[in-house]
């Protein structure tokens, strides 16, 4: 007898159910979708190519394939809502082909745009499809009600073929497209970035800095008349002289610290995790090469990443979790690094908009990588982290 796995992966039998109504549903608006999609594709593109000797066809074409396109966006929604079937939005024409441009060059990206030719196929092919499958789905309801719900499933399979095969978007576009939205978040995170050091440049550092040449002019002044205030001044300059130091130390590590250039990601996890404020510590198990043999450890940028990823992940573990230990391990699979920070506090992390662990996820997406939270409610908490050992080529990964 097969266990409930193996029938969970089943396709669930035709009944007379919620789906199969939103099936006849699906079924019956499509004639009068095909009827309006064939009239305004063949009417439109006919005239359109009719009037391509002059400059007007151009406009008119392409009007008629944004049309065209904007109507297979409603299909979609048909298609999601009624067939449950997943469909991604493709990326409009104006977006993809960026600002600025002339209104001539608009037309003629519609007019090259391949989504918005094989909407149109689409809506000529399903005229007498949805003759036929409005007409099978009436008879079904009137005389051949016990059939219904094979019908409907056979029929809506179909048009879920159909719709998939033309209306949704290219992968490779796709994968421009998600490639794109990373690169804008990484730009967005380097930016804020800059902006952090510059304002921990001018509050800090550079603020000690003016005081401390302000002093120093003053010392130089009460030297000759007053040498014991003037060794005091200088005195006291010494230990801000420490201080910015200390500042301009820590900034550097949080630009990219200098263990992890000179002793490899195995030592700068130990040296992140040894400042953690957990009460019972934090355990790393690293099996990665160590030293400065560049060959064999992942790429520069990689091994930033995961530093500041397992920093932030910890930062966050002292400060929200009330955990007492955690544990970083990380190990290569393959041509891929893995992370993973575990803490014993009380749970409930999760990607937020705006939020630390969303700026994360972005950031290790924008390399082709993967960012998984576990945390329920009560803990344990466990982050995974999955990021190419070579940046070069990652982006072709499926």
């Amino acid at each position: 007898m097969p266990d409930d796995s193996v029938r969970s992966l089943r396709p669930a039998r035709p009944a007379f159910n919620g789906r199969m109504w939103r099936e006849v549903s699906y079924l019956l608006l499509n004639l009068p979708m095909c009827v309006l999609g064939f009239s305004l594709t063949v009417t439109g593109v006919s005239l359109g190519v009719g009037l391509l000797i002059t400059i007007v066809g151009v406009w008119v074409l392409s009007g008629v394939l944004f049309m065209v396109r904007s109507l297979g966006k409603v299909e979609r929604g048909l298609a999601r809502s009624l067939l449950d079937l997943d469909i991604a939005e493709p990326q409009s024409v104006q977006a993809r082909a960026g600002a600025g441009r002339s209104f001539w060059r608009r037309a003629l990206d519609m007019l090259s745009d391949g989504l918005a030719w094989r909407t149109a196929a689409y809506l000529v092919i399903k005229l007498p499809w949805g003759v036929i499958s409005f007409t099978l789905t009436l008879v079904s309801l009137v005389v051949l009600w016990p059939l219904l719900p094979w019908t409907a499933r056979g029929l809506s399979n179909v048009d879920r073929l159909l719709a998939s095969a033309l209306l949704s978007p290219p992968p490779l576009a796709e994968r421009v497209r998600e490639l794109e939205d990373d690169r804008g978040a990484v730009v967005d995170t380097a930016a804020a970035d800059l902006r952090r050091i510059e304002r921990d440049l001018h509050d800090g550092a550079q603020a000690r800095l003016v005081a401390l040449a302000m002093d120093l002019g003053l010392a130089k002044e009460k030297l000759t008349e007053d040498p014991q205030t003037a060794a005091k001044m200088v005195s006291d300059a010494h230990g801000e002289v420490k201080l910015v130091l200390q500042e301009l130390r820590d900034l550097a590590r949080g630009i990219h610290p200098a263990v992890l250039t000179d002793r490899g990601l195995d030592a700068a996890l130990s040296s992140v995790a040894s400042r953690c404020t957990v009460p019972g510590g934090v355990r790393v198990h690293a099996d990665l090469p160590t030293g400065t043999d560049r060959a064999s450890r992942p790429d520069a940028a990689v091994e930033g990443i995961a530093y500041f990823t397992v920093s932030e992940l910890l930062t966050n573990v002292s400060k929200h979790s009330q955990a007492r230990t955690a544990t970083v391990d990380a190990w290569r699979t393959g041509d891929r690094l893995m992370l993973q920070v575990r803490d014993d506090g009380r749970g409930g992390a999760e990607e937020q908009p705006g939020g630390g662990l969303a700026g994360l996820a972005d950031r290790i997406r924008a390399v082709d990588g993967v960012f998984v939270i576990d945390s329920p409610l009560g803990g344990p908490t466990v982050v995974t982290v999955e990021l190419p050992w070579h940046t070069r080529g990652a982006v072709a990964r499926p």
